[in-house]
């Protein structure tokens, strides 16, 4: 199984990729998010090309879990992906990835390393297949 995973920006889109086959979280550039729209059809085509199986999306929440205005953005782009695209979306809650993110040092943009945080911090979680307290299916 193929992994994606976003990070959304208001500015730029991070992601990390993973394969079920493979025990490792590699960074996947990033996407202008200037134009919504664009922004979307650039990572439906990436979704295609690169056969991903499964896209995972950061939602920031506040520290006690609450939502927030991001976590409403967020909500609303995965609404717009899902319009687009077949691949099952899921959620993986999350608090200062870009944070984490900046502990991994350097080579890769901020956007990317909080991607990979999220990303491995499902696939920790779950391992990629079962339901985890931190994952959230999409509504």
């Amino acid at each position: 199984m193929n992994f994606l995973a976003i990070d959304y920006g208001t500015k730029n889109i991070g992601l990390a990729r993973a394969s079920s086959n493979i025990d490792l979280v590699l960074p996947f550039g990033s996407v202008e998010n200037s134009d919504h729209q664009i922004a979307i059809k650039k990572l439906v085509e990436i979704i295609t090309s690169e056969k991903i199986d499964k896209v995972i999306v950061g939602l920031p929440a506040g520290l006690d879990g609450s939502e927030n205005k991001n976590t409403i953005k967020v909500r609303a782009f995965v609404k717009d992906l899902e319009k687009e695209i077949a691949v099952k979306i899921e959620f993986m809650t999350e608090v200062f990835s870009s944070q984490a993110g900046d502990r991994m040092g350097t080579g890769v943009s901020r956007d990317e390393k909080a991607a990979m945080v999220i990303l491995e911090g499902y696939l920790s979680t779950a391992g990629g297949r079962g339901a985890a307290s931190g994952r959230q299916k999409t509504q």
